[in-house]
């Protein structure tokens, strides 16, 4: 329910044209799908680490720049939505995150969890852009981390 209100709140909000600072995802996505994005990170990510992983899975987000379906990188094609993008990229974040807690965090958990999530000389990346994946988002995070 208090999603569905804040959804509400954002688009009144882009309606009537006021503004209290845009987050990076609505920057990028819009009102709407900056509401989805707050639904997946209220679904997917435990309340006390909300204010630490939301800006990892926004710079996740830029990082991956995908278009359609693929807004956030997932190619598992039943995350075929914003929504949906959002959803499993902030469920990958939370578990992951409780991995490299476990791991004893010997790296940084962006680099922990780019080895994971997008890794050098996968099948699935021909070009060999993951190689820049760790180093994209740590700088998406850290700007996003300097605006809050």
């Amino acid at each position: 329910m208090r999603t569905r209100l804040w959804a509400v709140l954002l688009a009144v909000v882009s309606l009537v044209g006021l503004s209290f600072g845009q987050s990076p995802i609505e920057k990028k996505d819009g009102a709407a799908n900056a509401a989805a994005f707050e639904e997946a990170i209220q679904e997917n990510i435990r309340p006390e680490l909300r204010d630490l992983l939301r800006p990892v899975v926004a710079a996740i987000r830029y990082a991956e720049n995908g278009g359609a379906g693929k807004e956030f990188g997932i190619l598992n094609k039943k995350a075929n939505t914003y929504r949906k993008q959002a959803g499993w990229c902030a469920a990958t974040v939370q578990k992951n995150y409780d991995r490299w807690v476990a791991s004893g965090c010997k790296e940084d958990f962006i680099t922990f969890l780019g080895n994971k999530y997008c890794p050098v000389g996968a099948e699935n990346d021909p070009h060999g852009l993951n190689k820049n994946w760790i180093k994209n988002v740590i700088t998406f995070y850290k700007e996003f981390n300097a605006a809050q």
